[in-house]
C-alpha cells in the first residue's frame, strides 16, 4: 500500500491516503472547479479543453462521510 499526503479538495486539511482507495474529485486546474461548473455555481457543458487540463484531487474521509449524510462539508467557519 503506497501512502501519499495531500490536501482535501473540500476542507483543505492535509491528510494521508492510499491513492488506490481515496475518493477523488475531477478539478480543472485553471479554474479550481469541476469541469462544467461556473463561479456562479451553475453548470454548463464541460469543454474538451477543461476536461483535458483537469486532474483528480483527493477528498478526505470526513468530508465524504458528511456528504453521504447530506451534511455541509468543507472548511468550518466560526468558533
Amino acid at each position: 500500500m503506497a501512502v501519499e499526503s495531500g490536501r482535501c479538495y473540500a476542507c483543505r486539511r492535509e491528510f494521508d491516503y492510499d491513492p488506490a482507495e481515496v475518493t477523488t474529485f475531477l478539478v480543472d486546474q485553471m479554474t479550481g472547479l469541476p469541469p462544467g461548473f461556473t463561479v456562479a455555481g451553475t453548470m454548463r457543458p464541460a469543454t474538451p479543453e477543461a476536461v483535458a487540463r483537469s486532474v483528480d484531487v483527493p477528498v478526505c474521509p470526513d468530508c465524504v462521510a458528511k456528504a453521504e449524510r447530506g451534511l455541509p462539508f468543507g472548511p468550518t467557519i466560526g468558533p
